[in-house]
């Protein structure tokens, strides 16, 4: 037998039960995976609560992001079975095991642990894209990122390091500031005691950022467009104090600025990119550029608990659920 955590309805975390099923079994194209380990998102709360919509009725499984190995695989499959795995997807990760396309799976390399792979590819893939697409860095740039400790904000704080960019964070007490300042940060603001606008406009001596990449939305967007330097850019990824309602268009005026929305499924879906962007992150992890801080861990029957400390804001890095 195999079990999924499921969402019977949209709502709290009361809505999680555990669902008893069948090992699924592989279609052309497809493998059976089992899990062994998953990584748990902000973008699972938004699925849950119904913020974003359902593919299904009732009954969701939320989780986008996991690793494990290949015990069956279906007609036209060339990977082996005993492979290791790993994947990111809207939703489907909270199971013990699962069938999936094999075109979505991406082998691990040797030196990576499972648990590494499941917290970085939805995270990892997200910073890939934030910072060469969204707003392609460049070295010497300066740029703010929120949520500075968080899973995406550590990854972006040493990637950028990497790149040569000078990243400014916000966090909300002193240790996650320390803790994002230990991954690649020049400056770590906490928002709850200062001013994030001015102290930015502080350490730059008034010129602003290039950039602002912000997944936090209704309490920053607005004070976030303040800090940008004529042209810059403001990437808003997410939305964890809910959307920004009170944003016009209009005020992007006040230095020509550019606004993007992004969506990691975007980019996973051109051909070859998902390949070619995790080649590129597991090349920085094995070669120590970036370290996986993970920082929780649960049992997959647990997720009500990680969702409830996820959302209050207490965890660091990464959080791994473990079938």
């Amino acid at each position: 037998m195999s079990y999924a955590m499921v969402v019977t309805a949209p709502g709290g975390v009361e809505k999680f039960r555990r669902q008893d099923r069948a090992v699924p079994q592989p279609g052309p194209g497809e493998v059976v995976l089992r899990q062994t380990a998953i990584g748990l998102n902000y973008i699972d709360v938004y699925f849950r609560t119904g913020l974003y919509p359902w593919a299904v009725p009732s009954d969701l499984v939320p989780g986008g992001e996991a690793a494990g190995v290949i015990e069956a695989v279906g007609p036209g499959v060339d990977l082996p079975v005993g492979l290791r795995v790993a994947y990111t997807l809207r939703d489907g990760a909270y199971a013990s095991h699962r069938v999936i396309a094999a075109d979505q799976l991406v082998a691990i390399p040797e030196g990576i642990s499972d648990e590494v792979a499941a917290a970085v590819m939805l995270k990892g893939l997200t910073v890939h894209y934030l910072i060469h697409h969204s707003y392609p860095v460049a070295a010497g740039d300066c740029v703010l990122v929120h949520a500075a400790a968080g899973g995406v904000g550590l990854l972006a704080g040493q990637w950028l390091k990497h790149k040569g960019v000078r990243a400014i964070g916000t966090a909300g007490t002193p240790e996650k500031c320390t803790l994002a300042l230990q991954h690649g940060y020049e400056a770590v603001i906490d928002y709850k005691t200062q001013d994030f606008v001015a102290e930015t406009m502080r350490l730059t001596e008034g010129k602003g950022v290039q950039a602002v990449y912000d997944s936090v939305g209704a309490v920053t967007v607005k004070k976030s467009v303040e800090v940008l330097q004529t042209f810059g850019t403001l990437v808003s990824f997410g939305q964890s104090s809910g959307p920004a309602l009170d944003f016009r268009i209009t005020d992007l005026a006040r230095g020509s600025l550019r606004l993007t929305r992004p969506t990691l499924f975007h980019h996973t879906a051109q051909p070859g990119w998902l390949r070619k962007a995790s080649r590129e992150l597991f090349d920085l992890i094995l070669a120590g550029r970036i370290k996986v801080e993970i920082g929780q861990r649960y049992a997959l029957g647990d997720v009500a608990a990680a969702h409830t400390a996820l959302e209050a804001r207490k965890t660091t890095g990464c959080t791994i659920l473990t079938p």
